[in-house]
């Protein structure tokens, strides 16, 4: 069961229709922002902080007594089946980012047992991406443009 959040990207949009008649083709470059975005998230996993940089919560002590032994050890790792769900596609309309595992909405959004583990967005109530990943596609948008 695939999991689908659409961000509010106006920001990427009005970028690139300043210099739409610039590219052809814009599959490559929306390729080129899955794939940074995919690096961030995947990077989240080893730093442990959410798209604004804060720590994620520790692990409840119910967590850690049921947690399984042959696990990795680590949060939002158990298996790392989440992770390896992790991916995206594009064609010359959108970047499209996000997990093919359910449980990763959990995480985003948090529950009433759990706390916000966000992986995607710095909110995700407005589906506002974080200020450093919209300045990393900013920045690939304009380095991009430049070569």
């Amino acid at each position: 069961m695939p999991l689908t959040i659409t961000a509010d990207t106006k920001f990427i949009t009005d970028y690139l229709d300043q210099v739409g008649k610039r590219i052809d083709d814009p599959a490559p470059l929306l390729d080129q922002i899955g794939m940074l975005m995919e690096t961030r998230i995947s990077n989240r996993f080893e730093t442990m902080t959410d798209p604004g940089g804060k720590k994620w919560t520790k692990w409840a002590e119910s967590t850690k007594a049921a947690y399984p032994d042959d696990g990795h050890g680590r949060l939002l790792d158990r298996y790392g089946d989440m992770l390896r769900s992790l991916t995206h596609t594009a064609d010359a309309r959108s970047a499209k980012i996000g997990f093919g595992s359910a449980t990763a909405a959990y995480h985003e959004f948090g529950t009433k047992r759990m706390p916000r583990r966000g992986l995607l967005f710095d909110d995700p109530e407005s589906a506002d991406l974080a200020d450093g990943d919209r300045q990393a596609i900013l920045d690939l948008v304009s380095d991009y443009l430049q070569t």
